[in-house]
């Protein structure tokens, strides 16, 4: 950790208050660890409930396996995720996923001992894997104490009135990096609990009467000024 001490507190702060608020997530939902790639993929501009009914085809087909998705048309493929929106989209993009796992048999283990900055290059390489995907593979498959970053980490920070100095995905997984221990317990559980508090009560039109945190937050995104810690403005 390099940051602020002060800001350190807030941000363990604010955890532990989600925490207390909705208890355990148990994230990321999914019965092997390329269940949770998968639903990484699917999971872009969707919604969760959609989400498992995409997943739930592949598995009633029994084509949920690296080499399933492979040897499958890439029409026949796009049938089954239709239910998750961008359907050929997310068939290609599973297809590049299930490819790059061919390079190692489809063994995670042989990528172990991978750094974990080579390994997330790797990912970054993939068709249709960005950072947030990138991510949320390293944290709950890899088990990488990495910092997912998502709209519902910015907006809720953002009413907190916590920013970093530059908006962008680095900028914030740099304030939660810098000012938090590396622990994947610690990373996995808190990027779960702000998805939970960001659907139940901070939405674009918040709740804020239910709100665990509002004793630190206006509730009000166009009142809220945002507090740059650190470094130019």
């Amino acid at each position: 950790m390099t940051g602020k001490p002060e800001l350190r507190r807030e941000l363990i702060g604010i955890h532990n208050k989600l925490l207390a608020c909705y208890g355990v997530q148990h994230w990321w939902p999914g019965e092997t660890p390329f269940e949770i790639m998968v639903g990484a993929i699917l999971t872009q501009s969707a919604a969760w409930g959609n989400v498992e009914k995409a997943i739930t085809n592949l598995k009633s087909a029994g084509k949920l396996s690296p080499s399933a998705i492979r040897d499958m048309p890439m029409v026949d493929l796009a049938k089954m995720v239709y239910p998750s929106g961008y359907y050929n989209a997310k068939a290609r993009k599973l297809k590049a996923l299930a490819e790059w796992l061919g390079k190692y048999k489809d063994d995670l283990s042989r990528l172990d001992r991978s750094p974990t900055v080579d390994l997330r290059q790797e990912l970054l390489e993939i068709y249709g894997v960005g950072p947030e995907t990138s991510d949320a593979i390293l944290l709950y498959v890899f088990k990488r104490p990495v910092f997912v970053i998502d709209a519902y980490t910015r907006r809720l920070f953002r009413r907190l009135g916590v920013e970093p100095p530059v908006d962008n995905y680095d900028g914030w997984q740099a304030l939660f990096m810098d000012n938090l221990p590396h622990e994947f317990e610690l990373f996995a559980e808190y990027h779960a609990l702000i998805v939970k508090h960001g659907k139940d009560i901070c939405r674009k039109s918040p709740q804020c009467t239910e709100c665990c945190l509002s004793n630190e937050c206006s509730g009000k995104p166009s009142a809220t000024k945002p507090v740059h810690l650190g470094g130019p403005t």
